[in-house]
């Protein structure tokens, strides 16, 4: 496991299941209509329970989709965590992708403070099904955790969760490089 200590704030790297994690919010790489089929977002509602999904369909019937960048959250069911925070992350070709993974990480950490929480963890958001490149989310969403810490904000304890070697290696060195 790495990690970065910044004053008051920890930016850590684990490898494995989001769904386990002990923290106040886990970040869904979510779809505009929040439907949970596939990726992390099939993994979170297996894990935490069908109440997820249903939540997750009110929100959409009641405002409409989740706009790229946006987040939003439901609680997170039988999950150790509190709350799930859905973000929909930039599929690769439609323009624009590293601003909005920008706004997507940096929507969620805002979401997080909101409610008044202090961990929260995130996975390689977008870098599944919509074809993010991993070097280019590592370098996207550390730098944004960076300006996010650097600006005071008051989630006290960051954490990447990365599913496979590939992408904790990828995400380790970026870490290193930017901290």
């Amino acid at each position: 496991m790495s990690y970065v200590k910044i004053g008051e704030y920890v930016v850590r790297l684990v490898k494995g299941d989001i769904t386990k994690l002990k923290v106040d919010a886990i970040v869904n790489a979510a779809n505009s209509w929040l439907r949970h089929g596939g990726g992390v977002a099939a993994a979170i509602v297996r894990a935490g329970g069908k109440i997820i999904q249903e939540e997750s369909s009110r929100i959409v019937e009641q405002r409409g989709p989740v706009k790229v960048g946006e987040a939003v959250y439901t609680t997170a069911g039988s999950l150790e965590a509190k709350y799930v925070i859905h973000t929909v992350g930039p599929r690769m070709g439609e323009g624009d992708e590293d601003e909005k993974l920008r706004s997507a990480t940096l929507n969620s950490l805002k979401l997080a403070e909101q409610l008044g929480l202090w961990s929260i963890a995130f996975p390689a958001v977008s870098t599944g099904l919509f074809g993010y490149p991993k070097d280019r989310c590592a370098q996207v969403m550390l730098k944004t955790i960076k300006e996010y810490v650097s600006s005071g904000g008051k989630i006290r304890e960051i954490i990447l969760c990365l599913y496979d070697d590939e992408t904790y290696r990828v995400f380790e060195e970026t870490l290193w490089k930017t901290f």
